[in-house]
C-alpha cells in the first residue's frame, strides 16, 4: 500500500482500500465456507443475521481504516498503536467506571500509565528546522484510532454471540465476511472504484500477485484469530496477537528498514510492558453495591 509502481515521473500509488478489503472478505468467506465443509458440515447456526450485519459493519470499517491508514504513516506505528487498542482494558475501563461503578486495582491504572507514556514517547518527535517533511501526529494515526474503536466494538459483538448463541468460530467467519462482502461490494460500485482499480491492475498486473498473497495469509490469520475469541474468549486472543506484535515491529524494522528512533523504543518498552503486567497483575476488578 506504501509502495509505488511504475518508473520515473510516472509512478503511482496503490489508494483502493475498498477494493482491497473488498478482495479481502471474499478470500476470508471462501476460506472459512471450505472449512465449514471439512470440519463444521454438521453442526447447525442460529445466530442472529442483523448480528452478523453489526458486526461486519464495525469489523470492515477497522479493516478500512487500518488498511488506509498504512498509506500515511508507517507499519510499526501501526502495530503500536494496536497493541494498545487490543486488550480490552480502554472500553472496559470507560464503560466499568462511567455506566457499571466498578472500581478497578491499582495496578490497572498502573499498566494504563505506562502504556499512554509509552505511546505519547512513541509519536512525539521533536520539531526540526523549516522545511523538514518529518512525519507528525495527523491523518493517518486518526484513522488508526478510528480503526482501533471500531475494533472494540467488533469483539464486544463476537462476544455476544459466543455468550448467546454458542456460535463457531468458522460460522462466524464465513458470515461476517459475507456481510461485509455486501457493504464493500456495493461502495466500491457506488464510488466507481472497482474499475479505476482494474484499471490499474492492467497497468501494473504484478499488484494482483501482492493482493493474492495478501488475501491467503489474512485468512489463514484469521481463521486462527476467530477459533481463539470463540474458544479462549477475548482476552486470550488479546494477549496472543499482542505478544506477536512485538515481534512483528522487529520484523518490520529488520526487513524494510522502517525507522524506529531511541525514544521510540523507549516507547515500544512501556507499551508492551504495560500489557505484560496488566495480563499478569491487572485483571482485579470490585464491583459496588448498588
Amino acid at each position: 500500500t506504501r509502495g509505488r509502481y511504475g518508473e520515473g515521473a510516472k509512478q503511482e500509488k496503490f489508494k483502493y482500500a475498498l477494493t482491497l478489503v473488498f478482495i479481502q472478505c471474499v478470500i476470508n468467506a471462501a476460506f472459512a465456507k471450505l472449512l465449514i465443509q471439512f470440519f463444521d458440515a454438521v453442526k447447525g447456526d442460529r445466530t442472529r443475521s442483523w448480528l452478523y450485519a453489526a458486526c461486519s459493519l464495525s469489523y470492515l470499517g477497522a479493516m478500512v481504516s487500518s488498511n488506509s491508514a498504512l498509506q500515511f504513516v508507517s507499519y510499526p506505528t501501526q502495530r503500536v498503536l494496536g497493541a494498545v487498542c487490543d486488550v480490552a482494558f480502554f472500553t472496559v475501563m470507560l464503560l466499568g467506571v462511567t455506566l457499571l461503578r466498578k472500581k478497578y486495582s491499582p495496578a490497572k491504572y498502573l499498566c494504563v500509565l505506562l502504556i499512554v507514556a509509552g505511546v505519547a514517547l512513541f509519536l512525539y518527535k521533536p520539531k526540526k528546522g523549516a522545511g523538514s517533511d518529518d512525519h507528525v501526529f495527523g491523518y493517518g494515526e486518526l484513522l488508526l484510532l478510528l480503526s482501533l474503536t471500531l475494533d472494540g466494538l467488533t469483539g464486544v459483538s463476537q462476544d455476544h454471540m459466543r455468550a448467546h448463541y454458542q456460535t463457531g468460530s468458522n460460522h462466524m467467519m464465513l458470515n461476517v465476511n459475507l456481510w461485509s462482502t455486501l457493504f464493500l461490494g456495493a461502495g466500491i460500485l457506488f464510488t466507481g472504484e472497482l474499475w479505476e482499480f482494474l484499471s490499474f491492475t492492467e497497468r501494473y498486473p504484478s499488484v494482483i500477485y501482492n493482493i493474492l498473497l495478501f488475501g491467503l495469509t489474512s485468512a489463514l490469520g484469521q481463521s486462527f484469530i476467530f477459533m481463539t475469541v470463540v474458544y479462549f474468549g477475548p482476552l486470550t486472543c488479546s494477549i496472543i496477537t499482542t505478544t506477536r506484535k512485538f515481534f512483528t515491529i522487529l520484523a518490520s524494522v529488520i526487513l524494510f528498514a522502517n525507522p524506529i528512533s531511541t525514544m521510540q523504543w523507549v516507547g515500544t518498552v512501556l507499551v508492551f510492558l504495560g500489557l505484560g503486567l496488566d495480563a499478569k497483575f491487572g485483571k482485579g476488578v470490585k464491583k459496588t453495591s448498588h
